[in-house]
């Protein structure tokens, strides 16, 4: 099964957490395996071809302004909505 963004967004649009904690978890599942697999493909050319190892940036080009503080009030109010889904289900 394809994982889609927009699945993602809808599912936190409807409220609807426990589908979309799966949801992130599965997109980011394949971003990390993209990653991994690029830095093999990466790691063989240089130790097969000789190629020279890429800098990495130290920019935050692709991070965005949230501090940490915010990230952990988003985090902490997800398992807040989801223990009352848990509660009003019971």
């Amino acid at each position: 099964m394809e994982v889609n963004i927009d699945d993602f967004i809808n599912q936190v649009q409807n409220q609807d957490f426990s589908k979309a904690t799966v949801t992130f978890s599965d997109l980011m599942d394949t971003k990390v395996s993209d990653a991994l697999e690029q830095e093999k493909i990466s790691m063989a050319d240089q130790i097969f071809n000789g190629a020279e190892a890429e800098e990495e940036s130290t920019d935050d080009e692709d991070m965005d302004d949230i501090s940490d503080e915010e990230l952990e009030a988003a985090a902490a109010e997800v398992e807040a909505e989801e223990s009352e889904e848990e509660e009003e289900e019971d």
